[in-house]
């Protein structure tokens, strides 16, 4: 047991600034959900049909054209007037997205309440199809409604759930920033001083070469006599 807590009060001093983070970011998430206005979203869609036969290709490359200028001034003008806002204020809030391989165009409006956003969402799919059924003759396609938009029940944003994982992930990267920037303590044992060895290396051999000196001269002394006798 004694054991099993001195490895939890280590990874509580080593891991505190992410077990602190996680919980505060996901409290900062799910405040933000609570706190934020909610955004509606409905969707709209058209169908372009070609006039001739055999064109389907062509069909879709003009819905592809025409879902980009959904969220032009041209489109919005006509939308603006039946809903009330400004094209600046409708380009906010209605954008158009299609199909790499069907010949449809959705358009998605959004607002404040459901009904707003179904509304919007349907004046610019109407502006849209007038806008492009004035060029049929030179473009041989015509834009026609496929569905109306229907008023969501729920919001679009805030999600709580998305929220809470959004801040609670936060929590985890600045957690982990602080944990980086953390410098751990010197454990490392000091080295060992230097043993002194440039000084004393010449007075060792001072001695040994005063001890030498005269022990050679007591030799060289005894050898004379012999070889004076060696020689008389």
């Amino acid at each position: 047991m004694s054991e099993l807590r001195r490895s939890a009060r280590a990874l509580t001093r080593r891991w505190w600034p992410v077990a602190l983070a996680v919980p505060l970011g996901a409290m900062a998430g799910a405040g933000y959900a609570v706190v934020s206005h909610p955004s509606y979203a409905a969707n709209s869609y058209v169908v372009v049909v070609p006039q001739g036969p055999g064109e389907g290709a062509t069909a879709v490359n003009f819905a592809q054209a025409y879902g980009r200028l959904a969220g032009q001034p041209q489109v919005l003008a006509g939308a603006a007037a039946e809903t009330g806002k400004t094209i600046n204020e409708l380009a906010d809030l209605v954008r158009g997205t299609t199909s790499p391989d069907a010949p449809v165009i959705e358009i998605t409006g959004s607002g404040r309440k459901g009904a707003d956003a179904a509304h919007a969402a349907d004046a610019v799919a109407k502006s849209l199809i007038a806008f492009a059924n004035t060029s049929t003759k030179e473009t041989g396609v015509k834009l026609v409604p496929l569905a109306g938009a229907a008023v969501p029940d729920r919001p679009a944003t805030p999600s709580a759930q998305l929220d809470v994982a959004v801040g609670a992930a936060g929590g985890l990267l600045l957690g982990a920033l602080v944990l980086m920037t953390r410098r751990p303590k010197n454990t490392t044992a000091p080295a060992p001083a230097p043993v002194p060895t440039g000084p004393e290396a010449p007075a060792e051999q001072t001695v040994t070469l005063s001890l030498e000196v005269p022990k050679r001269r007591a030799e060289a002394a005894a050898k004379e006599p012999q070889q004076t006798g060696s020689r008389g």
